[in-house]
């Protein structure tokens, strides 16, 4: 039957109604189903630098309890040493976790891949937790050294009854050109590339990077990585450009706080890139109720975690450790969290340890 001209001025209000329709009825895939898919635990329980509030930050100390309280995975910053080594270490400076003051005074303000590994472990990288925090002190952490990737990979492994997954990241990869080659070696030479079928998600690559994030896609197509988010140099254009010493604010704490992406496409381009890169999840800041130097900007609103589970990411947010902020994160919808005190991440998910962290540490000889 011929089509009339009123019926022809129909068929693109029917084609809008048609897919209208359809984009009304399509649905999100459940961040559980996503999480399920990549080997991923849902919600996440990811030890940050291992249990670091309760022993000195990515040690064998902080690692082993970590594993034993049953962490999902171990969380690490990684570095390069001059001849070459994986090494976890937070900070460029080794001044504010190790003794390099007292054992090369002349290198004191040197980074860490200005040393060798044996040098490195010549480092008491301990006894500054026992100072900083006397309340939760032990002997045994004097003397701790800082750990190759290699090691955590042992620590991981070791226990039989829990093997926690390892959530590396590239820090500041612009200072260690290859390193994104070299942990797929690294990986390699260990048995955990290819991702293992069974357990995908055994691995999780982590950078604030763009570039890095594009050579770690490269280099290892097949296995999760996560885009961290961070307002500020780096990361998104925040809303204004003061500075903190011109912002009046008392506080870093405060100041990162008060900053927001410019406005919401700053936020879903970093998304979008994140997706189109591999990427299977983000980790964005959060600020925490008490403040503090790991309270920064909130990007764990509602809206934002819709939007990036709208695009089939997964929401890991750092760095919370107290029930206040877990119910908060959860309630807006992340799907994991980074933590320094992994134990009560784990009680507020109901998956009780029966050990307290004095009984693990004591167990592990520390």
């Amino acid at each position: 039957m011929p089509v009339t001209v009123a019926k022809r001025a129909l068929l693109p209000c029917l084609l809008l109604a048609v897919v209208g329709a359809h984009a009304a009825t399509e649905t999100i895939t459940p961040p559980a189903l996503i999480a399920s898919r990549q080997g991923i635990a849902h919600p996440a329980v990811i030890a940050h630098r291992g249990a670091s509030f309760d022993a000195p930050e990515s040690t064998a100390a902080a690692y082993t309890l970590a594993r034993d309280l049953g962490a999902d995975y171990l969380e690490m910053d990684l570095q390069r040493t001059h001849d070459g080594e994986l090494i976890a270490l937070h900070d460029n400076s080794l001044l504010r976790t190790t003794d390099v003051a007292n054992k090369f005074p002349a290198r004191k303000n040197q980074p860490a891949s200005a040393f060798t590994l044996a040098e490195l472990k010549t480092l008491d990288a301990g006894s500054w937790f026992n100072k900083a925090y006397p309340d939760r002190a032990r002997p045994s952490y004097v003397g701790l050294p800082i750990l190759t990737l290699d090691e955590i990979i042992d620590i991981a492994q070791s226990n039989p009854g829990h093997t926690p997954g390892l959530y590396i990241e590239t820090k500041e990869p612009q200072l260690f050109p290859g390193i994104e080659h070299d942990l797929k070696r690294k990986l390699t030479q260990r048995g955990l590339l290819p991702p293992q079928p069974d357990r995908p998600g055994q691995v999780i690559l982590q950078t604030f990077d763009k570039s890095s994030l594009q050579l770690l896609q490269k280099e290892m197509p097949d296995t999760p990585k996560v885009l961290l988010l961070w307002v500020g140099a780096g990361g998104m254009t925040p809303d204004k450009s003061v500075s903190f010493a011109d912002s009046g604010e008392k506080t870093k704490a405060a100041y990162y706080a008060s900053l927001h992406p410019k406005d919401k496409t700053e936020f879903t381009q970093w998304l979008d890139f994140a997706k189109a890169n591999g990427a299977i999840g983000t980790g964005p800041s959060a600020a925490l109720t008490h403040g503090g130097d790991q309270s920064y900007s909130d990007l764990i609103q509602p809206w934002m975690n819709t939007t990036a589970h709208a695009r089939g990411l997964l929401v890991h947010a750092y760095t919370l450790d107290e029930p206040v902020d877990f119910k908060k994160a959860m309630t807006a919808g992340v799907n994991g969290i980074f933590t320094n005190r992994p134990r009560e991440l784990l009680n507020y998910y109901q998956r009780v340890t029966a050990q307290t962290v004095k009984q693990v540490l004591e167990q592990n000889g520390y």
